[in-house]
């Protein structure tokens, strides 16, 4: 990259910064550390690409003067946990919105595949989904109640199992990054021909709408958290492939904090989900717009946390910069 190029990529972090330190601006410990961090980054590239030059100087003399004021006034805010779920997850992760578009469009579209294979394959549906759960489904179907697995565990019990593998899943999901993304694809891959066969096994024997409103009480938090932790994979793998202006140790390091950061944000889902199917979804019996009103709910949760309250968040800080 040319110098020129450069300094016009950065230069409004460095005003930001030296405006901060001659106390123009107002920005938190936590901001003013992280605009250290990419300051001391840009100025080990300037030293390797452009020594001698005005820019490494600039940047150092920067640097310098940052080093002292920086970590004699960063503290840990008191409210710190109400702060991460309110302003920094929000902020952080409307920077990954392009990752979360990925990984729910790979497995939309296995989703697609899925259901494709089970309406052309006879045996598709049996060799992922198992011939046990199959044959067991069969079953209940013939007995008049086809969502009846939602009822043989006890509710706890049911609840506790449900929540810890589906936060398994998403942690593998997470973890797979760490394979330059292929293994989060393999894992999104997966559960999405998962999903498409086992909604088309109960189109094709007309249960379509029974086995949605029941399924989907708890399956819309469930399925978008599992795509959102496909997202956190998508971020560390990014931090490995793509490390920009940064060491691609320090671009690595920040994927993994970023990534268990968003892993952190989708706790409190899991668990809501795993409440839904263990106490909720046996309720087979409840009114239909009952189950519509839970799904719709759900899916106005997750869409407003994960995508328009980050917009939102980020155009009113940014209306806000002098």
């Amino acid at each position: 990259m040319r110098e020129a190029a450069f300094v016009k990529q950065n230069k409004d972090k460095w005003a930001t910064f030296e405006n901060a330190l001659s106390n123009k601006t107002t920005l938190s410990p936590d901001k003013l550390s992280d605009l250290y961090i990419e300051i001391t980054d840009h100025l080990s590239f300037a030293k390797t690409f452009y020594s001698g030059s005005n820019t490494e100087f600039y940047l150092n003399t920067l640097a310098s003067e940052a080093h002292q004021k920086i970590y004699k006034t960063k503290r840990e805010p008191k409210n710190r946990i109400v702060e991460f779920w309110k302003t920094e997850f929000p902020l952080l992760f409307f920077g990954y919105q392009r990752e979360l578009l990925i990984s729910f469009l790979v497995f939309l579209f296995f989703s697609l595949v899925g259901a494709f294979s089970s309406a052309n394959e006879g045996d598709f549906v049996r060799s992922i989904l198992g011939d046990g759960y199959v044959n067991m489904t069969l079953e209940n179907i013939e007995k008049g109640d086809p969502m009846a697995v939602y009822k043989q565990m006890g509710e706890f019990n049911m609840f506790l199992g449900i929540t810890i593998n589906n936060i398994r899943v998403a942690l593998m999901a997470f973890a797979m990054g760490i394979l330059l993304g292929i293994g989060t694809l393999y894992v999104m891959m997966r559960n999405g021909i998962m999903m498409g066969s086992f909604q088309y096994f109960f189109y094709e024997k007309g249960l379509l709408w029974e086995s949605a409103r029941t399924i989907w009480i708890h399956g819309t938090i469930e399925i978008s958290v599992i795509i959102i932790a496909g997202c956190a994979g998508l971020v560390l793998a990014n931090g490995m492939l793509f490390p920009g202006t940064y060491t691609r140790l320090e671009s690595f390091k920040r994927g993994v904090k970023d990534g268990l950061k968003i892993m952190l944000s989708t706790v409190p889902f899991f668990i809501i989900a795993g409440f839904l199917e263990g106490f909720v979804t046996r309720h087979t019996e409840m009114p239909d717009f009952l189950a519509i009103l839970i799904i719709l709910c759900s899916l106005v949760l997750i869409l407003y946390y994960y995508v328009i309250y980050p917009r939102r968040l980020h155009r009113r800080i940014q209306g806000l910069k002098p």
